[in-house]
């Protein structure tokens, strides 16, 4: 087998544009915006729904990932750039649940469902600072952020420098028995 599922692959894809989408909104959009400000109502609102749906798909693929069959891990030549390879993927999915999990705990913190998606009434807090999980929510942004750069640099490396056909797997096309 040489390629992912292709349920996988669009959930790869999907994925990965949802969340450095919402890594962008949140670092850019929701941080310069202020809570007084009435868009941030709709933004948060935005990035409350897709964090929702990061969610929900990352649990979507990883039932997807281990019932279905995938090709073996790719192997460099280097046991440790291997392991760390294995360790990136999984640390992936760890911390987009924890992103995700983070930011949950500040909206319930913060009382934003009611607000946001309860049409409440009440304004939005002054700010979120005094909010641990707020802290890990950015903390785990720039994790998250760091290694989607090294998971590209390491798609970059593979297509262009070692040229291992290693993007093919997770990209579409007939699946090898």
């Amino acid at each position: 087998m040489t390629r992912y599922h292709p349920f996988l692959v669009v959930l790869h894809w999907l994925l990965a544009a949802m969340i450095i989408g919402g890594l962008i909104m949140g670092s850019q959009v929701l941080a310069a915006t202020p809570n007084s400000d009435p868009f941030k109502m709709t933004s948060l609102l935005m990035h409350m729904s897709m964090g929702i749906a990061i969610l929900a798909l990352m649990i979507v693929r990883l039932i997807v990932r281990f019932a279905t069959a995938k090709p073996p891990h790719a192997d460099i030549g280097n046991p440790l750039l291997n392991t760390g390879a294995k360790a990136a993927h999984w640390a992936f999915y760890v911390l987009v649940i924890a992103m995700c999990a983070s930011g949950l705990a500040t909206a319930n913190a913060a009382g934003l469902p009611a607000i946001v998606f309860g049409g409440s009434g009440d304004p939005l807090p002054a700010n979120f600072d005094d909010i641990a999980s707020r802290a890990a929510h950015g903390v785990i942004a720039i994790l998250l952020g760091l290694l989607i750069l090294a998971h590209v640099a390491a798609g970059i490396y593979h297509q262009f420098v070692r040229k291992d056909g290693l993007f093919a797997r997770m990209w579409f096309g007939q699946r090898d028995a």
